[in-house]
């Protein structure tokens, strides 16, 4: 796949018709999920084609804002789990986690079919960031955690969101020759900061697409 095509690819806002994963929501979990953060996990998984047909097991978790895990058994599927926390979830969590099982598949399972012409996406959590904002402006409602970023940054976080979601789409193209791409990305990052957004706006598409049914 050519570059100009990855970037068509990663610019589109169309979820994937394709067969969706099988959610499995754990007791303790049903007991928080509300309508609006279960609408908002069914949301993210059209734009991971990659999980389609698996089977995902929701939990809840009250220490961090999520955290995702994969179990393998001798001739059987992998066991795929996320668990987030429900209070002022974002698809920036969602989308980062269900990129942490789309990692872990391709470690246990060699490359896996990605619509972005992705052969992998490597292991670590900053690079679980760029790919998370990479693949759609849906998981751009927050800042990441793991890269770094200036303090105003996050402060104003959908103020350059769309800007650092082009550099993050930039850097993985650098991946391919360059191994320093992170520490070129967090350097562009930084440069943002340098002029201060003339006309703040948020744009339409990193608004959250529910209302807040809770």
């Amino acid at each position: 796949m050519t570059r100009a095509n990855r970037h068509s690819r990663l610019r589109s806002n169309m979820p994937s018709n394709s067969t969706a994963a099988s959610l499995t929501f754990t007791p303790l979990m049903k007991k928080r999920l509300t309508h609006r953060a279960q609408a908002m996990i069914g949301r993210s998984l059209t734009y991971f084609p990659e999980l389609q047909n698996k089977r995902i097991t929701v939990g809840y978790t009250r220490a961090h804002l999520g955290s995702a895990v994969l179990t393998y058994q001798r001739e059987s599927e992998p066991r795929l789990i996320i668990r987030l926390k429900v209070r002022k979830l974002t698809y920036q969590t969602i989308g980062h986690e269900l990129t942490h099982l789309v990692q872990g598949l391709g470690r246990g399972q060699g490359n896996i079919s990605s619509p972005f012409g992705w052969k992998s996406i490597p292991s670590g959590e900053k690079q679980c960031d760029i790919w998370t904002l990479a693949r759609d402006p849906l998981f751009c409602d927050d800042a990441p955690t793991y890269l770094k970023l200036p303090r105003v940054m996050r402060e104003r976080w959908l103020e350059y969101a769309g800007d650092v979601r082009k550099l993050c789409i930039k850097a993985i193209d650098k991946r391919e020759s360059f191994r320093l791409y992170i520490r070129w990305l967090e350097g562009e990052i930084h440069k943002l900061t340098q002029r201060r957004p003339a006309t703040p706006s948020v744009p339409e598409q990193l608004l959250l697409p529910f209302p807040d049914w809770d």
